[in-house]
């Protein structure tokens, strides 16, 4: 069993950043995926970004540029730097786990809400 706990969520102005936080506990497997996910009102969740244990990285398009992933293995914590955030981004953030890069995500965080307005 894994439990994800999500922090970092928030209001934030258009243009603006903030930094989303993940902690894992529980049983990860050596060569997990984190990741996010998010999902606006009335529509479907979306994958935003994915890193594994090894660092490799995958980003949506709506994410390119913008947002970035990274993590700290000793920690078990995955981290989601966004910049230049737009009122589209605005949705719950998921955290989630895989065991590996083509499975699929068997564990998901609560969610923390993110809104971008002026």
């Amino acid at each position: 069993q894994v439990q994800l706990v999500e922090s970092g969520g928030g209001l934030v102005q258009p243009g603006g950043s903030l930094r989303l936080s993940c902690a894992a506990s529980g049983r990860l497997e050596s060569n997990n995926v984190m990741g996010w996910s998010r999902q606006a009102p009335g529509k479907q969740r979306e994958l935003v970004a994915r890193i594994s244990s090894g660092g490799m990285r995958s980003y949506a398009d709506s994410a390119k540029g913008r947002f970035t992933i990274s993590r700290d293995n000793a920690k078990n914590t995955v981290f989601l730097q966004m910049n230049s955030l737009k009122p589209e981004d605005t949705a719950v953030y998921y955290c989630n786990t895989a065991r590996g890069w083509t499975m699929r995500i068997d564990y998901w965080g609560q969610g923390t809400q993110v809104t971008v307005s002026s």
